[in-house]
């Protein structure tokens, strides 16, 4: 009897031990045969971007492909500050007996930016920004690679539901770029109309990690992100006679040196922070001094605090600057901080994210999976966790990168173009193959019975 009991242990662990692989071959096999079907939808996505807020065709694309595979879904998700900006937000819901709940999210809008990349299916896209100018579009931040990535997940979760159990939700997230379509939908009732997640998971393609690999970070992983406008008054008049007047422009010039002194002296060496003017717009002619100069700024942090500390110092400096030049009390500069265009910082659970970590390991092998340190570029994806990370969350890392061009600019120097960039062009095959085996490998992890 303890012979047989002996061999029925060594059987079931072979047995086991042959199942997994063999799950694996049948996970890469329903991949490659929906492959060639993502790729060409993949392109399609790319040739057809639209801006935030304007997400119209992409959003209505993506509900439809989620409804064909069995998710109930509901389209038109979103309710912004500004009247006049349609919700297009894609929630598909598809539940499989009890058990835990999971959010997986993609990007639906494109950037601003025309296309240089010379690819058969690259934008030729023009449209009308929010102020009427005709702009390019472009998929320049590899939302395309995400879209096409979240629908092969999708039916591949469909096809493995006897492996896994509980309620998943797909949404399709719009004005990303715009950092306030996360917040649209949490605005418009998403954790109160649908399942409040157990979890929150995305990915990102990667510039920097060739395809075929996944990178991740515990802890803070992006930056929070906070718009500021500041208009820096002052008495106008002819600029031969300066004397006359309170030149703004001088201000201005003298408030953005002072503000290079908050990273340096007023913070901690261990807080990163970034404090950037990005535009400044003033005057008209050659010899009028102006009655006001407007900037805009963006300011980076990880913590609340830090993101509170600096913006504090920003009014102060303008309105220091101001009282210096003699500038009167009734026209002192303006500090607001744009809450329409407010991201948190995404704070990645470390617990989560080292549980994830582990079974891409498991997936790919671990040369193939990569730590990665935290940057300054912002998202929304974290006010999906909701204040003080009630939701545990993670976005991982998608290598899009040509290997051959990795491996040229490690040996040359030779500079690779990154995202935002006119000229950003993953490579698909092996970048959806990987987005696919990672994501559906962390839900079938997070969702297993």
């Amino acid at each position: 009897m303890r012979r047989f009991a002996w061999c029925s242990v060594v059987l079931r662990f072979f047995c086991l031990a042959m199942l997994a692989p063999a799950q694996e071959r049948s996970l890469d096999a329903r991949i490659d045969q929906e492959l060639p079907g993502l790729v060409a939808t993949y392109k399609t996505l790319h040739q057809a971007p639209e801006l935030s807020h304007y997400e119209i065709k992409t959003s209505a694309f993506v509900a439809s492909q989620l409804r064909t595979m069995g998710y109930t879904v509901t389209e038109h998700v979103g309710k912004y500050q500004r009247a006049d900006w349609k919700g297009y937000g894609v929630v598909a819901i598809l539940k499989n007996g009890d058990g835990p709940t999971v959010l997986v999210r993609t990007e639906l809008d494109a950037l601003p930016v025309e296309e240089m990349t010379g690819l058969p299916y690259a934008s030729h896209v023009k449209t009308k920004n929010d102020d009427g100018m005709e702009v390019s579009v472009m998929h320049a931040c590899g939302h395309d690679i995400h879209m096409t990535t979240l629908l092969g997940t999708a039916r591949i979760l469909v096809e493995l539901k006897d492996q896994w159990h509980g309620t998943l939700i797909l949404i399709g997230q719009p004005a990303e770029e715009a950092v306030s379509g996360a917040q649209s939908m949490i605005a418009d009732g998403m954790y109160t109309r649908f399942p409040k997640p157990d979890y929150c998971v995305a990915l990102h393609d990667s510039a920097d990690l060739e395809a075929g690999k996944v990178g991740y970070t515990p802890g803070y992983a992006l930056a929070s992100s906070t718009s500021v406008d500041v208009i820096i008054r002052g008495l106008g008049g002819h600029g031969s006679k300066p004397e006359a007047t309170k030149d703004p422009i001088v201000a201005a010039a003298q408030f953005i040196l002072a503000l290079q002194t908050i990273v340096s002296r007023e913070k901690s060496a261990f807080d990163p922070a970034v404090v950037t003017v990005g535009s400044i717009h003033g005057g008209t002619r050659y010899n009028i001094i102006p009655d006001e100069v407007h900037l805009q700024l963006t300011i980076r942090t990880y913590k609340e605090e830090v993101r509170h500390a600096i913006l504090a110092s920003i009014d102060r400096m303008a309105k220091s600057v101001a009282m210096s030049e003699g500038i009167p009390g009734d026209r002192a500069p303006i500090v607001k901080v744009n809450e329409g265009e407010f991201a948190p910082s995404t704070y990645n659970d470390p617990q989560l994210t080292e549980r994830l970590a582990g079974v891409f390991e498991k997936t790919f092998g671990a040369g193939n999976v990569e730590k990665i340190p935290p940057i300054m570029a912002s998202e929304d994806f974290g006010i999906f966790g909701l204040e003080n990370h009630q939701i545990p969350i993670c976005m991982f890392t998608l290598g899009a990168v040509n290997p051959v061009k990795m491996r040229e600019h490690k040996q040359t120097g030779k500079p690779l173009p990154g995202l935002h960039s006119s000229l950003w062009a993953p490579l698909p095959e092996p970048t959806i193959r990987t987005g696919i085996r990672a994501m559906t490998a962390a839900v079938l992890e997070l969702m297993k019975k």
